[in-house]
């Protein structure tokens, strides 16, 4: 099943930062679950399950894998909260649970080829989302505008530090928005 997000991903994500007034990284994103309304638990997990949201009582409930490393789950817990601002009408009626293969994010629930290629567009709006919430264009612009030598590896490194995030969700982020300049 794919649904097209009422809102763009990215600006979602951005207009979330503002209501908040977070200006700096880290971004507090079990900060921002909460003022979303939801309920962030952690509970050891399968290790290829990320996360899962669902909606209970009319109160949504992100699980996170609790065996999984802090910035693993920082990038779950955003996840989720795209998937709650994006689809919330789609999690309402199921389960939504997000399982995790090497780097690629597939759907449990009515799970199809395109899923399994990690192409499904409600996957890649909440990538979008969660990326842009942990990491957002204009916090990484003010550190790029900071000597920076995209080959330096300790930059990149240092970088994923202060966001909190993966070396591999930076690089991939930093590729994004190189790749957006250029074109």
């Amino acid at each position: 099943m794919s649904a097209r997000a009422s809102t763009n991903p990215s600006q979602a994500a951005l207009d979330i930062l503002q209501r908040n007034n977070i200006k700096t990284a880290p971004v507090p994103v079990d900060k921002i679950a909460r003022t979303l309304g939801a309920l962030v638990r952690f509970s050891p997990l399968h290790n290829d399950i990320s996360g899962m949201i669902y909606i209970k009582d009319n109160v949504p409930i992100i699980g996170v894998n609790a065996l999984h490393h802090p910035n693993r789950q920082r990038f779950t817990i955003a996840h989720e909260c795209g998937h709650l601002v994006l689809h919330r009408p789609m999690i309402t009626t199921q389960v939504h649970v997000d399982k995790e293969f090497p780097s690629v994010v597939i759907r449990q629930l009515n799970r199809d080829s395109r899923s399994a290629l990690g192409t499904d567009d409600v996957e890649i709006q909440a990538n979008r989302f969660a990326a842009e919430l942990l990491m957002p264009r204009a916090f990484l612009e003010t550190e790029l505008r900071k000597t920076f030598d995209v080959d330096d590896s300790t930059r990149i490194e240092k970088l994923a530090k202060q966001f909190r995030v993966s070396k591999e969700a930076m690089g991939n982020r930093l590729s994004a928005l190189f790749s957006s300049f250029s074109g």
